[in-house]
């Protein structure tokens, strides 16, 4: 953090400081971990869900955005109590093949994260300037990198870059709901009525999970605030607390917010006339006789900000990830290097870009048990969070939430190989 934040943070803690203007120092980590609910991976899936379905899966990305907040506090709470992050906490209480093979599978999660940010950014840029997707992806490289760059300034910086490129996701999807019809009795009653349609639509809701509750949001949280801002008596503890949950409910709460409206908007430009849209650059090219230039136009920004930001946000859980589970770091253009070259390897083969992004968040939902089982291991036990360890209802709520992400990739594993599910057509 820069000095002044430091000091405005101390003044809170202190009692100096109250009302409105004490939550404004201690905003910063959900901020910048939100951006992993509007990655362009939550644009591939929750255009094809409106496109396909209409409202029905709205109430999918209302249980995973309720997930996230519960995880997301939980992370948070973890890097107050013990000062440590969920990695390095995983190298120094698991065996150390467990460690190396949970650090495998998180790193292949980084790898699939990058590759929907970064190829999300790519077409954005490639569609308004006319330019090959490969281009676009090395302009996104570049602008990546030098947002990088501004960490050596202090966290804050950071933190209010990536809170402005939120603030422009916002901002666009709130001129798309102006601008689209919306049909709000039906909105409001398909977010509270479970329905899946078909087999197509389990593994497009197994997505949207793997796009809304990820695996490295879930770590980076708790290195955001390890050491943010160290308490120094308990009384302290539970002030930062209690400003981190309700930070969480606010920027997560906005995150679910664009999520839906992305899924409103897809149903409301598509869903009648065009459900055959799965790909961003046909929703790109279909928006325009739809709802007009200006929409196409926002869908960009919206489009373009949201794979820098989360681009960005992706790399620094990355370099999170490799130093907490192994104990070591590499430089960040390395880091940022080795993360990219998945991405051009699946345009340089000509894979479908927007099939590509929806399949990388069906495998980050696979790898996600992971980093959620540990949270959920750590918060509980008394030796590690002491006085803080989570209540019974909130271990009840972890540990429903967790089945259900298990589950949902049990049954989407058995369309894959060929298997019927059971009550669903194909």
């Amino acid at each position: 953090m820069t000095q002044s934040t430091s000091l405005a943070v101390r003044e809170v803690l202190e009692g100096r400081r109250r009302g409105i203007a004490a939550l404004l120092p201690f905003a910063g980590p959900a901020v910048v971990v939100s951006v992993a609910y509007m990655d362009p991976g939550n644009f591939a899936t929750n255009i094809q869900a409106g496109a396909h379905y209409g409202y029905d899966l709205l109430w999918v990305v209302l249980l995973a955005n309720l997930i996230a907040m519960l995880f997301q506090a939980l992370s948070a709470k973890l890097g107050i109590v013990t000062q440590h992050n969920l990695a390095e906490l995983c190298r120094m209480h698991f065996p150390t093949p467990l460690v190396m093979v949970m650090w495998v599978v998180s790193e292949v999660a980084a790898m699939a994260t990058d590759l929907a940010e970064f190829i999300g950014g790519a077409i954005g840029l490639s569609l308004l300037f006319g330019l090959p997707l490969l281009v676009g992806m090395v302009i996104t490289a570049v602008i990546t990198y030098g947002l990088l760059l501004i960490d050596k300034f202090g966290f804050r910086p950071v933190e209010i870059t990536i809170g402005a490129l939120v603030g422009i996701i916002g901002l666009c999807y709130i001129a798309e709901l102006i601008m689209a019809p919306v049909e709000w009795p039906s909105l409001l009653r398909h977010m509270v009525t479970p329905r899946l349609p078909d087999t197509a639509a389990l593994v497009l809701s197994a997505g949207i999970i793997g796009a809304t509750v990820m695996p490295h949001a879930l770590f980076l949280h708790s290195g955001l605030t390890e050491d943010r801002s160290p308490a120094r008596t308990e009384a302290e503890r539970v002030k930062l607390l209690r400003f981190s949950n309700i930070e969480v409910l606010v920027a997560l709460t906005i995150a679910g917010l664009i999520n839906m409206a992305m899924v409103v908007m897809a149903s409301s430009a598509f869903h009648a006339g065009y459900p055959e849209v799965a790909e961003i650059e046909t929703a790109y090219h279909t928006l325009t006789p739809v709802l007009g230039v200006a929409a196409a136009g926002v869908f960009l920004l919206s489009l373009i900000a949201s794979g820098i930001a989360s681009s960005v946000v992706g790399t620094m859980s990355g370099q999170l990830v490799m130093q907490g589970f192994v104990g070591f770091a590499i430089p960040m253009w390395v880091r940022r290097l080795l993360t990219m070259i998945p991405s051009f390897v699946v345009v340089a083969w000509g894979v479908d870009a927007t099939r590509a992004l929806v399949l990388s968040q069906v495998a980050l939902s696979l790898a996600l048990p992971v980093p959620m089982l540990a949270l959920l291991w750590f918060t509980c036990r008394r030796d590690i969070m002491g006085v803080y360890r989570n209540p019974p209802i909130v271990t009840g709520l972890a540990g429903a939430a967790s089945t259900v992400v298990l589950s949902l990739n049990i049954v989407i594993l058995l369309p894959l190989l060929g298997l019927d599910l059971p009550g669903l057509s194909g």
